[in-house]
């Protein structure tokens, strides 16, 4: 195939596969939003974890809420489990890489806080382990998955909201958590503060 055909067709599969899970995951996009809008506005903090792109979409969530996404508002209490190398290596190394979030959780953690947990096919264990932590610590869990949700679609329990991507392929479910998550730094902004000038005036 041509390369310029071929970059088309990513285009066009990239699209079709956002238009096809618009109304799948719109529903449970703006519940969650609630739900994070109220934990940061009763001063309770989100905890973000994932593997691989996944780590990335947690780390890129995280700085739109610290610093800011669309508008001049306060930063806002989110913590990216992914960037801490020395926390990672150490609990990998003296424990297990299944415990790497979930250790971070418990210490960090507090009841009322959230969780947003992002992995493509839901089976990561780290991410299962993480999930738990939370429940344990009295954290609702928002996860990001893909496919059939697997094993963390089935732990998550009636509090706990799931956004799932119908679709099989890693690359196509990473570009709708990314839309999914600069939906929720949207309507978090738009819950809290309205507009730029109540931004302002609350700074």
């Amino acid at each position: 195939m041509d390369p310029h055909e071929r970059v088309a067709q990513l285009f066009h599969d990239s699209i079709r596969t956002k238009q096809q899970a618009l109304d799948q995951v719109a529903p449970a996009v703006v519940k969650a939003a609630h739900c994070m809008a109220r934990a940061l506005e009763e001063e309770h903090k989100i905890l973000i974890c994932g593997n691989g792109g996944s780590a990335a979409d947690a780390q890129h969530f995280s700085s739109e809420l610290l610093n800011r996404f669309e508008l001049d508002r306060p930063g806002l209490p989110a913590i990216a489990l992914t960037t801490d190398t020395s926390t990672l290596t150490s609990v990998a190394n003296d424990d297990s890489f299944t415990q790497v979030f979930a250790r971070q959780i418990r210490a960090l953690g507090q009841n009322g806080d959230l969780l947003l947990a992002i992995s493509t096919s839901g089976t990561s264990p780290n991410i299962l382990a993480a999930h738990q932590a939370a429940c344990e610590r009295g954290m609702r869990t928002v996860a990001l998955t893909g496919r059939d949700g697997g094993p963390l679609g089935a732990a998550l329990t009636e509090e706990d909201i799931e956004i799932r991507t119908p679709h099989q392929q890693t690359a196509r479910i990473q570009e709708v958590h990314l839309l999914i998550i600069h939906c929720l730094c949207d309507l978090i902004d738009h819950t809290l503060f309205g507009n730029s000038s109540s931004a302002e005036a609350v700074m």
